[in-house]
C-alpha cells in the first residue's frame, strides 16, 4: 500500500522559513516523480514545484521561484519543500503527490498517489 505522509507544516510569520517533508512508503521511489501542490480555502489546488528522479531536474510556480527549493532524498525516501521569506498569500494545505515518471507535471491530474496535506499558514 502506498502511502505518503507530509509533515512541517504550521504557523509562521511572514518573511520566515518553514521546511516541509513527504516521507513516502510502498513504492520505488527512485522511480517517481514527485511534486507539492496547495489548496487555499475557495481556490483550486495549484502547482508549488516539481522534481524528477534526478535531483537535477526542478521547476517551479512563477509564484514561489526563488523562494522555494524542492529537494529530495531517495536513500531516505523523502522529497522536502523548504520554503523562505513566506507570505501571507501561501497560507494553504501543502500536499505532496508522485507520478511514475521521469519529469514532474505541474498538472495535478497525472499524478498517481496524493499525501494528506499539512497546514502552512503564514501570519502577516
Amino acid at each position: 500500500q502506498v502511502q505518503l505522509v507530509e509533515s512541517g507544516g504550521g504557523l509562521v510569520q511572514a518573511g520566515g522559513s518553514l521546511r516541509l517533508s513527504c516521507a513516502a512508503s510502498g513504492l520505488t521511489f527512485s522511480t517517481y516523480a514527485m511534486a507539492w501542490f496547495r489548496q487555499a480555502p475557495g481556490k483550486e489546488r495549484e502547482f508549488v514545484a516539481g522534481i524528477g528522479w534526478s535531483s537535477g531536474s526542478t521547476f517551479y510556480a512563477n509564484s514561489v521561484k526563488g523562494r522555494f527549493t524542492i529537494s529530495r532524498d531517495n536513500a531516505k525516501n523523502t522529497v522536502y519543500l523548504q520554503m523562505n521569506n513566506v507570505k501571507p498569500e501561501d497560507t494553504a494545505v501543502y500536499y505532496c503527490a508522485a507520478v511514475r515518471s521521469i519529469f514532474a507535471n505541474s498538472d495535478y491530474s497525472k499524478y498517481d498517489y496524493w499525501g494528506q496535506g499539512t497546514q502552512v499558514t503564514v501570519s502577516s
